[in-house]
């Protein structure tokens, strides 16, 4: 049965940071593409970024890009997303997801996600 795992979510201020966790289980972590998603109150998901696997760079969307960087430890078989330089438009529920820029958000499996709030 795949799982997903989301953790590390919490408010934060505008500028500061957090470090999102992604535990997966039943399927082979380690050589499927994986993303980030998120979606904000009110609004359709979005996509954040695509890690491909641990030889390749990841790829971001525009508006995360320079702020945020997505790791993972196939070891651990686990993803993680660390957000710098947050801003109040990053507020959202976070969700990691198999499949690139566009499957991802067809996926079928879904976590409960981790709520990231980003308020002064």
């Amino acid at each position: 049965e795949v799982q997903l795992v989301e953790s590390g979510g919490g408010p934060v201020q505008p500028g500061g940071s957090l470090r999102l966790s992604c535990a997966a289980s039943g399927f082979a972590f380690s050589i499927t593409e994986m993303s980030w998603v998120r979606q904000a109150p009110g609004k359709g998901r979005e996509w954040v970024g695509t890690s491909v696997h641990s030889a390749n760079l990841p790829h971001y969307a525009d508006s995360v890009k320079g702020r945020f960087t997505i790791s993972r430890d196939d070891a651990k078989n686990t993803l993680y997303l660390q957000m710098n330089s947050l801003k109040s438009e990053d507020t959202a529920v976070y969700y990691c997801a198999r499949g690139g820029r566009y499957s991802s958000l067809l996926s079928t499996y879904w976590g409960q996600g981790t709520q990231v709030t980003v308020s002064s």
